[in-house]
């Protein structure tokens, strides 16, 4: 029987969740002896200007249903706005290493991880390369080598930003919502960076729908990959999985474990793919049930004539 396999995305917004949900979940994995991407905000942790959100009536009601503040705590909820903004690649370079050393992927998530966020959509060229940049440079500093890969923060992303992956030369991108891997295509260009979408809906966009909580957010997840045989990848967050969720999340990964799915990094599978064989897919805006706002999505196949990149 051909293996399946899950790939684990972890997403790190915030100065908390990189010291204290990040040592937990690696803790976690090893003791489960599975695999995960950690991908990281490098840069000054700016949470608290997410309020700017405020306005919007989707993002009032995922505050509501998902206890915001009990996962945040009010200090990182202050943090740019009443609090100077800490930077967690300076502050947090031993947990970072600690977590490759530990046999982890590691990856790029954001230098800013609300700017980006709430700006990268609409911002010009020369806006986003300069972070994408300032984010690979702190990154080599940490690492003494080159980042090859990352996921958009919030997946949010532009044409300029998916065209830098390519020549800055990364195995693999996550940055979108989807159904499988491909290579993505926007306005009939073709942006040479493996996509590994996230097919399975979040824990946090799961609680609080249909009954569902943080009792039993994972049954939803098991039934759909009950009879699934094709790679999925799963993201959680440092500040939810790595914390307060962490009882249910081990629970969900045990369940996906006795299914039959092998665990892994991203990483892992993208050397299982052939980036020549892959289909070719548009990229497009749209809503995801209990989510804010809009994300960017694997849209229809492209069949049409393509034009490379530079």
């Amino acid at each position: 029987m051909k293996e399946r396999l899950l790939a684990l995305k972890v997403d790190v917004n915030t100065l908390r969740g990189t010291q204290r949900g990040v040592p937990a979940l690696v803790d976690l994995f090893t003791r489960l002896g599975l695999r995960a991407s950690f991908l990281f905000s490098l840069g000054p942790d700016n949470t608290g200007r997410a309020i700017r959100r405020v306005l919007r009536p989707d993002f009032l009601r995922k505050v509501r249903r998902t206890s915001v503040v009990s996962h945040y705590g009010l200090r990182t909820l202050s943090y740019g706005t009443l609090l100077p903004a800490p930077d967690i690649g300076r502050r947090c370079a031993h947990v970072l290493r600690a977590t490759r050393d530990a046999g982890c992927e590691v990856g790029l998530h954001a230098w800013d991880h609300v700017e980006w966020q709430d700006k990268v959509r609409t911002s010009e060229p020369r806006w986003a390369e300069e972070r994408m940049r300032r984010a690979v440079s702190r990154f080599k500093d940490i690492f003494a080598e080159l980042p090859h890969c990352m996921g958009a923060a919030g997946w949010q992303m532009n044409r300029h930003a998916l065209r830098l992956q390519q020549r800055l030369g990364f195995v693999w991108a996550s940055d979108c919502r989807g159904t499988h891997p491909f290579v993505p295509v926007w306005d009939g260009e073709i942006v040479r960076c493996l996509q590994l979408p996230t097919t399975l809906p979040t824990l946090d966009e799961l609680i609080g729908h249909s009954g569902h909580t943080a009792a039993n957010a994972d049954e939803p997840l098991l039934a759909l990959t009950a009879e699934r045989q094709t790679p999925q990848v799963f993201t959680l967050h440092a500040e939810l999985e790595g914390m307060k969720l962490m009882p249910l999340f081990e629970r969900l990964l045990i369940g996906w474990q006795a299914q039959g799915w092998t665990l892994v990094a991203l990483g892992d599978l993208a050397e299982r793919l052939d980036i020549d064989a892959l289909p070719r897919h548009e990229l497009v805006y749209g809503e995801i049930i209990g989510r804010s706002g809009q994300v960017l999505q694997q849209g229809r196949e492209f069949l049409l004539p393509y034009k490379e990149t530079l």
